[in-house]
């Protein structure tokens, strides 16, 4: 019986918990990931990085403990 990783939100959320479950899934820590997409928004003049994270947030299902 396989465990396949799924991404998702993460119960760990500063906002909507998207950034950490794309730190959950790739096993890394999720401070990185925030200040990896907080400086690339910032450089892509930022509201192109808010709606990504608005998109994200809906497509993304929220993390299940069972």
């Amino acid at each position: 019986m396989s465990t396949a990783k799924r991404l998702t939100r993460s119960k760990d959320k500063m906002v909507g918990g998207v950034l950490a479950g794309i730190a959950d899934y790739l096993n890394i820590d999720p401070t990185i990931i925030r200040i990896l997409y907080v400086v690339l928004s910032i450089a892509s003049i930022g509201f192109p990085g808010l709606i990504a994270y608005l998109i994200m947030w809906v497509i993304i299902p929220e993390e299940r403990l069972y």
